[in-house]
């Protein structure tokens, strides 16, 4: 719930009151002795979603352009008249909406000054990118945490769907500084990193998990943006705390980041695109989302002529989004497809080899490991099967590479080259 304290000008008192008992909202009104420019303070306990209504209608009364009026969260409220008139209120959808002031408000304090912003995003990048070099998922973690991410989408969002242009031009000037500043921040990490050679080459680097698990960005990385942009909009519009979602859309940013810094910092083409294409997506995807969240929850400008501006504006750039996200998903949708071959040249590698196996002449062999390894580029095809096979100690040790590379290739329909590494190993029988 809400109170709305409504600090009336001079005049106005009666005015304000018959508004409110016209629509039967119970009310406590109080002298005030500040000064002659206001003569009384009303106080409206209200549920959450129907504050905008009334603030609505003393806004068309022109109350509004004159009295000074303060929302504020209530923790409690005990009365069987609050109570019942809660009750009243059918709307599912909206009743837990908080007020289209009150949104705007919170989009503005959600994105902080630019000094502040670009600091706790520089910080950020930098501590992500040591925790993908560290393979430290806590270290990565505690970077979302601090990175003031969701500010900036949250804002062009509701900026757009109010047709308030101060505030969409300063969420998409506070994203692409935020994005810039946080490659950089991240690459000159790197290069530091990279300058004092704690990560001594290419492949090191690159068999860390962090890093590794990040380089092939798929359908399911857009489906994190894209709940986490719907994440945003209803905590905003619902007055749930962000700090959770927000670490929700720094775990889609923040991370590729990282990758972007290190990816430049070692000259990896393949690294830096593909990192940088999932942060493309993933940005676009979160404000795609929260514009369409925050429309469908009735969000729309004070003044009703501004309603068919905003509405062409959001769905224009609504539409534009969109079609970007459709262009690069058809690079997920190629990484996604490319992963999925990888699996199941895997799953084949391992049952013929089992299969091979199983007979009476490798009964002695035993299957230690199997790995695929991906061509490199930006879509990772599998390309070459490396099958660790281990044997008594002066055992003999037949061609299996020919063999199995014709089997997994029937298998799957594609050209694998096939290794067979032959480990002895020794038990105490023999």
């Amino acid at each position: 719930m809400r109170l709305a304290q409504i600090i009336v000008p001079a005049g106005e008192r009666e005015h304000v009151q018959r508004l409110l008992d016209d629509n039967d909202i119970k009310y406590i009104a109080t002298e005030e002795t500040g000064g002659p420019e206001y003569t009384s303070i009303i106080y409206v306990p209200l549920p959450t979603g129907t504050v905008e209504d009334v603030l609505d209608q003393l806004r068309e009364a022109r109350i509004g352009e004159q009295a000074f009026t303060v929302v504020l969260d209530v923790e409690a409220v005990v009365s069987k008249d609050f109570e019942q008139l809660q009750e009243e209120q059918t709307d599912d959808i909206n009743k837990n909406r908080v007020a289209r002031d009150e949104i705007r408000t919170n989009a503005q304090e959600l994105a902080p000054t630019v000094s502040t912003f670009l600091t706790l995003t520089a910080i950020s990048a930098i501590i992500a990118t040591a925790g993908l070099i560290l393979d430290s998922p806590a270290v990565v973690v505690g970077s979302m945490v601090i990175a003031p991410l969701i500010g900036p989408a949250m804002a062009t969002s509701v900026g757009s769907v109010i047709n308030d242009t101060a505030l969409f031009r300063r969420g998409v000037k506070l994203q692409l500084l935020g994005l810039v500043v946080a490659v950089v921040s991240a690459a000159a990490f790197a290069s530091v990193v990279r300058a004092i050679n704690i990560v001594p080459g290419v492949s090191n680097l690159l068999s860390i998990t962090q890093i590794n698990t990040r380089l092939t960005p798929d359908i399911l990385s857009l489906a994190i943006a894209l709940g986490a942009g719907v994440a945003g909009a209803v905590s905003l519009s619902t007055g749930v705390s962000a700090a959770i979602v927000g670490v929700m859309i720094a775990a889609a940013l923040v991370p590729p980041i990282g990758d972007m810094g290190i990816g430049i910092a070692w000259g990896l083409p393949s690294v830096i695109l593909a990192s940088g294409v999932l942060v493309i997506v993933n940005t676009i995807s979160i404000n795609v989302t929260a514009l369409i969240t925050f429309w469908y929850k009735g969000y729309r400008p004070e003044q009703w002529f501004e309603l068919d501006k905003a509405r062409t504006l959001t769905l224009k750039r609504i539409g534009i989004l969109l079609l970007v996200i459709l262009v690069l998903s058809a690079y997920l949708g190629s990484v996604t497809l490319a992963s999925i071959h990888t699996s199941a040249v895997e799953e084949s590698a391992r049952h013929e080899t089992r299969s091979l196996f199983s007979s009476g002449t490798y009964q002695k062999f035993v299957l230690l490991d199997i790995s695929v390894e991906q061509e490199r580029g930006l879509i990772q095809n599998p390309q070459r099967v490396i099958i660790e096979v281990g044997h008594p100690p002066g055992h003999p040790t037949p061609s299996l590479a020919a063999t199995l590379e014709r089997r997994i290739e029937t298998e799957t329909n594609r050209d694998i080259i096939v290794e067979v590494h032959f480990v002895e190993i020794e038990t105490a029988d023999n």
